[in-house]
C-alpha cells in the first residue's frame, strides 16, 4: 500500500534539507560565494545601462552617431569632478540622470541635448550630501553649470569648455567640494586583473625559466660541439704540420741514406721510426671517434710528440724524450 505525501510536508522535508545544507561549513561556504557573486555581479556594474557603464570610468558620452570629438572632451575635462552626457535630440535627460545615478556619484552630472538653436539640459549635482545638508549647493550647481553654452550649440567642444569653466567657478566659491575625481574599479574588476595578471606572470615566468633551461642545455650541447670541433681542428692542424716537417726531411734522408756508415746514419734510423710512427698515426686517425675527446686529445698528444722529434732531426738535436 502506498502511502501518499502532502505538499505541505513534501515542502517542510525540503525545507529541512535546505536548512540542514546550509548549517554545514560546505553550505556556508556556497552561501558566502552566492553572495560575494551577486555583490560582484551589482558593484562591477552589471545591471547598469550602457550609458552608466561609460561614465563609470570615464568623463564625457555622447550618444552614437553626434559628432563629436569624444577623446578630446575628456582631455578637456580632465580629472574635474564632472561627468557631461551628450544625448541625442529628443532624448530623456532626467531618465539619464536617474541612470548615472550610482555610476557617476560623488560629480556633478550635466546631460545636455541640442533643441534647435539651444542647449536642453538637465543637472543633477550628486556630491556629498546633496540629498540633506547640501541641498541648496547642489541646485545652485545644477542651474550654474550648464550656463552660456547655448552659443555653442554647433560647437561641442567649446560648450565642454564652458562646463569645465563654470564647474572651476562652483569649486571656487566653495559650491561644489574641491579635488580631482577618483574612479575606482569595483573589486570584480581587481580579481579579474589579479587573476589576468596572475597567469600572465606565471605564464611568463615557466616560458622565461623553461627558455633559460633549454637555452642551458642548448649552450652546453654547443659548447661540448665547439670543443669536439676545435679539439679535432687543432688535431688536423698539428698532423698536418707534422706531415710538412717529414716532407722537408725527405731531401736530408735521401742524400745520407745514399752513403754507408758515417756519424749521420742516426738520422736515417730515427727518420725511418719516425715515418712509421707516422703512418701508424695516419692509420689511428682514419678510425677515430670524434665524441670520443679523450682519444682526440691522446692523438693530439701523440702528434705534438711526434713533431717535437721532426724538428730535433731538423736540428740534428739528440732524440728528446716522447
Amino acid at each position: 500500500m502506498t502511502r501518499s505525501v502532502s505538499p505541505q510536508t513534501a515542502a517542510r522535508s525540503w525545507q529541512g534539507r535546505v536548512a540542514g545544507l546550509l548549517g554545514t561549513p560546505f553550505g556556508l561556504a556556497v552561501l558566502a560565494c552566492l553572495v560575494l557573486a551577486g555583490w560582484a555581479v551589482w558593484s562591477g556594474g552589471a545591471l547598469d545601462g550602457a550609458i552608466a557603464r561609460h561614465v563609470r570610468t570615464t568623463s564625457f558620452y555622447a550618444d552614437p552617431g553626434l559628432d563629436v570629438d569624444r577623446a578630446e572632451a575628456e582631455r578637456i575635462i580632465g580629472n574635474r569632478r564632472l561627468v557631461v552626457i551628450l544625448r541625442s535630440p529628443g532624448a530623456d535627460l532626467r531618465d539619464t540622470c536617474k541612470q548615472v545615478h550610482r555610476a557617476a556619484d560623488g560629480t556633478v552630472v550635466l546631460v545636455l541635448s541640442r533643441d534647435g538653436d539651444d542647449y536642453d539640459t538637465y543637472g543633477c549635482a550628486l556630491v556629498p550630501g546633496y540629498e540633506k545638508k547640501n541641498l541648496g549647493k547642489a541646485a545652485a550647481a545644477e542651474m550654474i553649470i550648464g550656463r552660456g553654452i547655448d552659443t555653442f550649440v554647433d560647437r561641442p567642444l567649446e560648450a565642454v569648455k564652458v562646463i569645465a569653466v563654470n564647474y572651476d567657478r562652483l569649486v571656487k566659491a566653495g559650491t561644489v567640494p574641491d579635488g580631482a575625481r577618483r574612479i575606482s574599479p569595483s573589486l570584480p574588476r581587481f580579481l579579474l586583473a589579479a587573476a589576468a595578471v596572475t597567469g600572465v606572470v606565471a605564464g611568463a615566468s615557466g616560458l622565461y625559466f623553461g627558455g633559460r633551461r633549454a637555452g642551458r642545455l642548448a649552450a652546453a650541447r654547443r659548447v661540448r660541439r665547439d670543443e669536439r670541433t676545435d679539439s679535432r681542428s687543432m688535431l688536423s692542424a698539428a698532423t698536418a704540420g707534422l706531415a710538412q716537417q717529414i716532407i722537408d726531411l725527405d731531401p736530408t734522408y735521401a742524400l745520407l741514406s745514399s752513403r754507408r756508415g758515417g756519424d749521420d746514419s742516426t738520422f736515417v734510423k730515427r727518420y725511418r721510426q719516425l715515418t712509421s710512427d707516422h703512418a701508424a698515426l695516419l692509420d689511428r686517425l682514419s678510425t677515430l671517434d670524434d665524441a670520443d675527446e679523450e682519444a682526440v686529445r691522446a692523438l693530439t698528444d701523440r702528434v705534438e710528440s711526434l713533431s717535437r722529434r721532426a724538428q730535433s732531426l731538423t736540428d740534428r738535436k739528440p732524440h728528446p724524450s716522447p
